[in-house]
């Protein structure tokens, strides 16, 4: 079997809770990976809203799971609250296959989920099935994006946003500068705009050497743009697996 990432060093940037998979693929392809999460998720600054969602869960007629760190943040916080059986009278959306699994992990069913992995795909799958007035409940991150908010805003929806967690720089150690002065990757894989301007506060530009570049998406390839890191190769879903894809074909040119 043919390991398309023989020998390449390749930085990914993740969270910790979000990268083991992408790693696991990448040395699965020969890749030497070096993990360097600049960013670290914590809790919400002020963590009611959410206890009260999860209070009064069955009030909504959808959750709408944004990413798995959001799956995990409500069923916790229904933990807590007493109210997690009644999550099984709402329907669950999710906007990709990684919080799809992350939502069955739970022994929860997933009643709407797209294929591509975006805000907008999933707002497609779901329009249909939606009614004016219909109340929704979207816990995201606090800096997440808002297309999605918008969307069902736009369609009518009366939606509850929560802060399910937040997203910070994580300090980089003398040594992980060291070890990216001595051995700049080969590739380096940026999968949100935080993640690239984390970066290149904490490390700076020169650190990446002549590294190639890979997003996860079209908006963290502007990012780059605008930062003067043009993206070598975009992955076409934001998926570890086409976070995989588009390495190879970074370093295959």
């Amino acid at each position: 079997m043919e390991r398309r990432l023989e020998g390449i060093r390749v930085l990914v940037t993740r969270p910790r809770e979000r990268a083991e998979e992408l790693c696991f693929l990448l040395e699965d392809e020969g890749a030497e990976v070096l993990s360097l999460p600049l960013l670290e998720l914590r809790p919400p600054e002020d963590p009611r809203p959410l206890a009260s969602a999860a209070e009064h869960i069955q009030r909504y007629r959808w959750v709408v799971f944004a990413s798995p760190s959001s799956v995990d943040a409500l069923m916790d916080a229904l933990r807590e609250a007493g109210t997690a059986q009644r999550l099984t009278r709402v329907k669950l959306a999710a906007v990709g296959p990684r919080t799809a699994r992350a939502v069955r992990g739970y022994g929860l069913d997933v009643a709407a989920e797209p294929d591509e992995g975006t805000g907008e795909a999933l707002f497609e799958v779901l329009k249909d099935a939606l009614q004016s007035g219909d109340e929704v409940l979207l816990p995201a991150a606090e800096e997440g994006r808002r297309e999605l908010e918008d969307a069902l805003r736009d369609a009518g929806v009366l939606v509850t946003r929560v802060t399910a967690y937040r997203s910070l720089p994580a300090e980089l150690s003398p040594e992980a500068l060291e070890l990216l002065a001595g051995s700049p990757p080969d590739v380096a894989v940026f999968a949100s705009p935080r993640t690239v301007e984390a970066f290149l506060d904490a490390a700076g530009r020169e650190r990446l050497g002549p590294a190639r570049v890979v997003a996860i998406g079209p908006t963290t390839a502007s990012a780059l743009e605008q930062l003067g890191l043009p993206a070598t190769a975009v992955a076409e879903k934001p998926t570890p697996e086409a976070l995989v894809d588009a390495t190879v074909r970074a370093v295959r040119g």
